[in-house]
């Protein structure tokens, strides 16, 4: 089974917005895919460079709406099996770690509101749910 793995990301958020919101999801995806990233690398100086990612990862544009109901197709047993990975309102309106905790106890599939998701799994289930997708540029 070929995996794919993207990002979709809220296209009327500010630039800031987009690239925190790009950067929370890579780091998470680096935490919880097993050899998303490279062995380190030594350039013809003998400098070295840590390993980067040896997956592509396009950046979809949506809107807020779409990405929330996207979200909610993963959670079907049609895909169940592929890894999501959310960037919410409650985390992007709390400075802490624990105050994210708290905040995101307290909510609601309806309070919540999505910056961004990633997704990692099966390429044709991926494709099925983000082919029509544009890049984000």
């Amino acid at each position: 089974m070929e995996k794919k793995c993207v990002m979709v990301i809220d296209a009327d958020l500010p630039l800031g917005l987009i690239a925190n919101t790009s950067a929370v999801l890579a780091l998470t995806l680096g935490k919880e895919i097993d050899g998303i990233t490279g062995q380190s690398v030594q350039d013809a100086d003998g400098h070295s460079h840590i390993g980067i990612t040896t997956t592509p990862i396009p950046i979809l544009k949506s809107d807020a709406t779409m990405i929330k109901e996207l979200r909610e197709k993963l959670f079907t047993e049609d895909f169940s099996d592929i890894l999501v990975v959310d960037f919410s309102n409650a985390a992007q309106t709390t400075k802490n770690y624990e105050e994210y905790t708290a905040k995101l106890s307290g909510f609601t599939k309806d309070d919540l509101a999505y910056l961004g998701i990633a997704l990692y799994g099966d390429k044709k289930k991926v494709n099925k749910l983000t082919g029509s997708m544009g890049l984000l540029r």
